[in-house]
């Protein structure tokens, strides 16, 4: 895993891409969560509207990632009533990351990628504080 370099403005820095390359990883990333064991059991539960769901995902990925969006939301607090474990993250880095890397430039799927970790690490740690015995992630102290 490699670091980014420090930015010295107080604004992001955005990687050049396009709404439509967005729209082809978004769309081919929950192509693959249909279809993959873990996680399709999750978001066929809690999403109820794809086209909703998928739209707001492109306008997400394109506010954070180049810049064209207007996304403002709070991403967390649609998790916090997930049923969701660390296998449910690792699993959703694997996806992402191997789609970003199929489907965007090598610059853009690594921004995508450092910005899905981030986001991972940022839910796991608010939705699993505590830990288990064996050194795993929980929700209960217990």
């Amino acid at each position: 895993m490699t670091s980014e370099p420090c930015q010295s403005s107080a604004a992001p820095s955005i990687a050049e891409g396009t709404s439509e390359q967005i729209r082809k990883l978004v769309d081919l990333f929950y192509e693959r969560v249909h279809k993959d064991a873990l996680l399709a059991p999750i978001f066929a539960a809690h999403v109820k509207d794809w086209d909703r769901h998928l739209a707001q995902m492109v306008n997400f990925w394109s506010t954070g990632l180049i810049g064209i969006g207007s996304y403002r939301g709070n991403g967390f607090s649609h998790h916090l009533h997930l049923p969701l474990e660390e296998a449910h993250f690792a699993r959703w880095l694997e996806l992402w990351e191997a789609t970003a890397q199929e489907v965007l430039p090598a610059d853009l799927a690594q921004r995508a990628i450092g910005k899905a970790r981030h986001m991972a690490t940022s839910f796991k740690t608010g939705l699993l504080p505590y830990k288990r015995p064996d050194g795993s992630l929980s929700r209960t102290p217990n």
